[in-house]
């Protein structure tokens, strides 16, 4: 799929840890702003328990768990829209991934430098969104310029563009991101060239203290919880101290640390759930004795298109997909109960692919 979701903040925050907790990539980590200058990526497996299930059900030589990107970009700090901490470079970085994970500060720690000198997290929000705000500002503005000409000599494409441009920048001047602004799909459209910042989906991951991780939310952690409200936008509560402990343990290690800590599933988990969903991405399933593997689709892929992301011959040869839902194949038991059930369809070039399918394709090059 070829899809990143880029880790952002302010310097200090936790990013680069948390980076290191999720992918085990050694990105390096320290007490200090800019560490991370170019981007680390590294590629996730992400959790899934239906896979396992299937697993157990089936008895397959080997499972395949599905996988996609993470990308930490530095630290941006106040100014970067024009340039301040190399800011230009890192927000080129931003342009280039398809969702933000946004790492807030939510613990004190005298031991760790905040470039603020005091922790704040709706302030730190605010300052990375503000700069992104800008640096946007700064794109639709020349191409106001550009289209503007056009649009006033009445040519259509160019005064639609230039009427969404115009939505924008007002957002934009009232210091509201781009994902905020109402565009009609024809809009949407022709803005989309822009690769605008403040138009991509962002998850917001409340970075705690161990102490806090245990028990009811901090202050920190509620005053942003109820700005992404605000936003319509998802609060991820993490550790990432202990993130990075738990991500060097083995299945049944990490099985132990987390119930000996009385949590049910880890942080890290929830977030590469959570960003792999922000990133609109779905799993099929393809289940035998040879292999049982996830499949990563973007929400909304037809049967030949999904086919398509095995091998291309299955998207060119499609001739359709024996289809079972997830929930009816484990409660079936086997496939082959599960076609006495009449639970497995048999689905054309038209069907929409749904998470959690479980499909055959038969196709013939």
């Amino acid at each position: 799929m070829a899809l990143t979701a880029g880790i952002v903040g302010l310097p200090n925050v936790g990013k680069s840890t948390l980076f290191n907790a999720i992918t085990q990539a050694g990105a390096e980590s320290a007490n200090y702003p800019f560490c991370t200058i170019d981007p680390n990526v590294g590629m996730v497996e992400v959790p899934d328990v239906r896979l396992n299930r299937l697993t157990e059900l089936v008895q397959p030589k080997k499972t395949v768990p599905t996988t996609f990107e993470f990308t930490d970009i530095a630290g941006i700090v106040e100014g970067a829209s024009k340039g301040e901490g190399l800011g230009n470079k890192f927000l080129s970085h931003i342009r280039q991934v398809d969702a933000i994970c946004h790492v807030v500060r939510c613990f004190e720690d005298e031991n760790i430098t905040h470039v603020a000198g005091r922790v704040n997290p709706i302030n730190d929000i605010e300052v990375i969104n503000l700069e992104l705000i800008l640096a946007d500002l700064e794109s639709v503005d020349k191409r106001i310029d550009r289209v503007g000409k056009m649009a006033r000599q009445k040519d259509k494409e160019a005064m639609l563009e230039h009427e969404a441009l115009l939505k924008l920048k007002e957002a934009f001047e009232n210091e509201k991101p781009a994902r905020s602004v109402e565009l009609t799909e024809a809009e949407a459209k022709v803005v989309y060239g822009l690769h605008l910042l403040t138009m991509k989906p962002v998850l917001y991951v409340a970075n705690v203290s161990e102490e806090d991780l245990l028990g009811d939310d901090n202050e920190y952690v509620k005053m942003v919880k109820e700005f992404a409200v605000s936003e319509n936008s998802q609060v991820i509560v993490v550790c990432a101290k202990i993130e990075s402990e738990i991500a060097e343990l083995d299945g049944d290690e990490k099985a132990m640390f987390l119930e000996e800590l009385g949590i049910e599933e880890s942080g890290l988990d929830q977030l590469i759930r959570a960003s792999y969903h922000l990133l609109g991405l779905r799993t099929y399933f393809t289940a035998g004795v040879q292999e049982v593997r996830a499949w990563t689709i973007k929400q909304g892929m037809k049967a030949p298109q999904a086919a398509g992301v095995i091998h291309s011959d299955f998207e060119r040869g499609f001739i359709r997909a024996e289809v079972v839902a997830y929930n009816d194949l484990v409660e079936a038991g086997t496939m082959a109960v599960a076609k006495e059930k009449g639970k497995v369809r048999l689905e054309g070039k038209e069907y929409i692919v749904e998470d959690g399918d479980v499909i055959h394709f038969r196709f013939n090059v």
